[in-house]
C-alpha cells in the first residue's frame, strides 16, 4: 500500500475561471485494499533496463512519463513496479486487459493449452479454432458468422479493407477525420491523425469526411450524446430533431459528392473514437451514414478493437449502441484480455471474396490464442462485467463531471460505460488545449499518488475510460473546475478533456497537461492521454474496477487539478506582485 502523503493546503479558481476564495484542505485516500501479494522482484536493474532500452530498442518506441513506470506484476486492476509500488490501473494497457491482470481463469486456460499445443498453423486442423470461432459468432447479430483470425487490431484492419475492395469491387474508402484504425502502411491511409503518420505513400483511395464531434466541431448540442453526460453548449433542437446530426451528414455527403467515384468500397467507424480521446458522435448519425455508403455500393465496417466486449457497459457491441448492422466487424485488445489475438466478423457471401488467392496468418487463431479468447468469454459472462462497465463506468463518469465545473481547465468530460475521456483546456472559451507540458505534469502527479491512466487525443490533452458510477462522479469534476471542459463517454471508455477556456475551448497547454497527468501518477494512478490536442485523459480500465476504485481515482484526479490551480494562482499573484 502507498504510504499516506501529507497535507497540502491550497487555493485555486473554481467554476470558468472566476475565483471562489480558498478551498478546504483535503488529504488523500487510502488505497482501496488488495489482498493479492505480488511476489519479490529479483531481475535487472531499474537503471539497467533503461540502458538496455536506449542500446537495443527502436527509439520510436513511446514511453509514458518522465520516469517509466517498470512494471513487474499484475492482478485483476493492479500493477506493481519493481520497486514495490502499486498502482491503480485506469488504462488497461491502452484498452486491452478487459477480465484483469492475470484473471485466473484465463491463465489457467493457457496453461492447460500450453500442455497441449502451442502451434500447428491453419493448414492443419485443430479442436481450440473451431470451439471458440463458434462461441465468438454467437455474440454477433444477423450472418456475422466467419472468422478470420489474426494477431492485432492493424493486422484485423489491414485485412478488412482488403476484403471490402475485392468484395465490392472498388477502390474508395471513408473513415472520419481524427479517427485510428491502425499504424502500418496499409491501415495508416485510414488513420487521420496526424500524430501517427509518415510521410510516405498512404492514402491512396482513402478520404476523411468531418469528424462529428459534437463538443470541439462546428455543431453539437446539449442533446447530442449517448452518455450521461452532455456538452456544456446550448441546444434548440425540437424534439426528435438534431440539427448537428444532420449538418455532419451533408458534410460526408459533399465527401461523396466531389471526392470519390460512383461507388465506394466501405466506410469504417468507431463506436467511441478510442485514440482520438472518446469521441461521440451525434445519436442518430451512424444510422444515416450507414444508409448513404450503402446507396453507393459501399459496405460498413464497426471497427470494435477499443469498444467492444461489453465496455460500454448498455451493449455486448459498440456499434449495437448506435442501432447499426455493420457488414464487417474488427476487433482485438480486450477479446484476448492483453494475449496477442484479434478477428474480423463477416458473412459468408463477403468471406468469399478471400477466394480469390491462397491467404494466410501463420499465427492467427494458434491454440492457445483460442483458448484463452473462449476463457475470455466465459469470465464476461460469469463476472456480469458488461454489467459492472454500466454501473461503475456512470458513476465514474459523473464524478469526473463535477471537475468540469470546478476546475477551470477541464473543459470535456465524455464517454459511456468505461470508456471515458476528459479533456483539458486553457481557455474554455475558445478549447484552446492546455499545453502539453502542463497535462503531463498533472498525469504525472495522478500517477506520483497510484493511480495509472491514459493520455490521448490530437493535442494530446484529453481522455480516460471506466462504467456509469465513473462517469456520475468524473461528471461532479466539469462542475466543480473550470479546467474541465468536457467528461464523455459510456461503460468504461471514458474521456475528460482539458481547457483554458470552457467559452472558447481553447485545449489546456500541453505542459500543462502533462504536470497534471505526471501528477497523477505519483499519486499511484496510471491513466492515458490522448486526443487530437493531447488534452484528454482516456479513462479505460480493467472491467473489474470497483465503485472503491473509482472513488480512490477520482479523489487522486481531483487533487492533481486542485494542485495544479494552487500553482497557477501563485504564478499569476507573483507576476502582479
Amino acid at each position: 500500500m502507498l504510504p499516506r502523503l501529507s497535507l497540502l493546503a491550497r487555493s485555486a479558481l473554481k467554476g470558468a475561471g472566476a475565483a471562489r476564495g480558498v478551498r478546504v484542505v483535503s488529504t488523500l485516500p487510502e488505497m482501496p485494499p488488495c489482498d493479492f501479494q505480488p511476489t519479490p522482484y529479483k531481475g535487472i536493474s531499474y537503471e539497467d533496463a533503461m540502458h538496455r532500452r536506449k542500446t537495443n530498442l527502436t527509439p520510436a518506441l513511446l514511453t509514458y512519463y518522465k520516469k517509466p513506470v517498470m512494471v513487474y506484476q499484475g492482478h485483476m486492476q493492479w500493477l506493481w513496479d519493481v520497486h514495490g509500488q502499486r498502482y491503480l490501473d485506469l488504462f488497461a494497457g491502452i484498452v486491452t486487459v478487459s477480465v484483469g491482470h492475470c484473471h485466473p481463469k484465463v491463465k489457467e486456460a493457457a496453461k492447460e493449452q500450453l500442455d497441449l499445443l502451442w502451434h500447428t498453423t491453419n493448414v492443419y486442423m485443430h479442436p481450440p479454432i473451431h470451439e471458440y470461432a463458434e462461441k465468438l459468432t454467437s455474440y454477433l447479430p444477423g450472418d456475422l458468422k466467419v472468422c478470420y483470425f489474426t494477431n492485432s487490431g492493424s493486422e484485423a484492419n489491414d485485412l478488412a479493407l482488403l476484403m471490402a475492395r475485392l468484395h465490392t469491387g472498388s477502390f474508395d474508402v471513408i473513415s472520419f477525420r481524427n479517427a485510428y484504425h491502425g499504424a502500418s502502411p496499409y491501415t495508416m491511409g485510414l488513420t487521420a491523425h496526424s500524430t501517427w503518420t509518415y510521410n510516405v505513400a498512404s492514402g491512396f483511395g482513402h478520404h476523411h469526411t468531418m469528424n462529428p464531434d459534437v463538443y470541439r466541431g462546428l455543431w453539437g448540442g446539449a442533446h447530442c450524446r449517448d452518455s450521461p453526460v452532455q456538452t456544456d453548449r446550448s441546444c434548440s433542437c425540437a424534439a426528435g430533431e438534431c440539427m448537428a446530426k444532420d449538418m455532419y451528414l451533408e458534410q460526408l455527403h459533399e465527401v461523396l459528392r466531389y471526392s470519390t467515384g460512383k461507388r465506394v468500397a466501405g466506410f469504417w467507424a468507431e463506436a467511441i473514437q478510442g485514440v482520438g480521446g472518446a469521441i461521440q458522435y451525434p445519436k442518430g448519425f451512424l444510422k444515416e451514414a450507414f444508409a448513404m455508403i450503402r446507396e453507393r455500393g459501399g459496405i460498413c465496417i464497426a471497427d470494435e478493437v477499443q469498444t467492444g466486449f461489453g465496455r460500454l457497459g448498455s451493449h455486448f457491441w459498440g456499434f449495437q449502441t448506435h442501432d447499426v448492422m455493420p457488414d464487417m466487424v474488427v476487433m482485438a485488445k480486450g477479446i484476448g484480455n492483453g494475449y496477442p489475438l484479434a478477428a474480423v466478423v463477416t458473412t459468408p457471401e463477403i468471406a468469399q471474396s478471400m477466394t480469390q488467392a491462397l491467404h494466410l496468418n501463420t499465427f492467427g487463431g494458434n491454440p492457445v490464442a483460442c483458448a484463452v479468447g473462449s476463457a475470455v468469454l466465459d469470465v464476461m459472462e460469469e463476472d456480469s462485467t458488461q454489467q459492472n462497465s454500466a454501473d461503475v463506468g456512470t458513476y465514474f463518469l459523473l464524478e469526473l463531471a463535477r471537475l468540469r465545473d470546478e476546475f477551470s481547465i477541464v473543459g470535456d468530460v465524455r464517454g459511456k460505460g468505461l470508456m471515458i475521456g476528459l479533456e483539458l483546456v486553457k481557455d474554455k472559451g475558445t478549447k484552446e488545449p492546455l499545453p502539453g507540458p502542463d497535462v503531463i505534469s498533472i498525469w504525472e502527479d495522478i500517477k506520483d499518488m497510484g493511480v495509472l491512466i491514459g493520455k490521448g487525443g490530437f493535442y494530446g490533452n484529453n481522455s480516460a475510460d471506466v462504467g456509469t458510477y465513473f462517469l456520475l462522479e468524473l461528471a461532479r469534476l466539469r462542475d466543480e473546475f473550470s479546467i474541465v471542459g468536457d467528461v464523455r463517454g459510456k461503460g468504461l471508455m471514458i474521456g475528460l478533456e482539458l481547457v483554458k477556456d470552457k467559452g472558447t475551448k481553447e485545449p489546456l497547454p500541453g505542459p500543462d497537461v502533462i504536470s497534471i497527468w505526471e501528477d497523477i501518477k505519483d499519486m499511484g494512478v496510471l491513466i492515458g492521454k490522448g486526443g487530437f490536442y493531447g488534452n484528454v485523459f482516456r479513462i479505460k480500465p480493467p472491467m473489474c474496477l470497483t465503485k472503491q476504485d473509482v472513488d480512490f481515482g477520482v479523489a487522486i484526479i481531483r487533487r492533481a487539478l486542485e494542485k495544479y490551480s494552487e500553482q497557477t494562482q501563485q504564478t499569476k499573484a507573483a507576476a502582479v506582485n
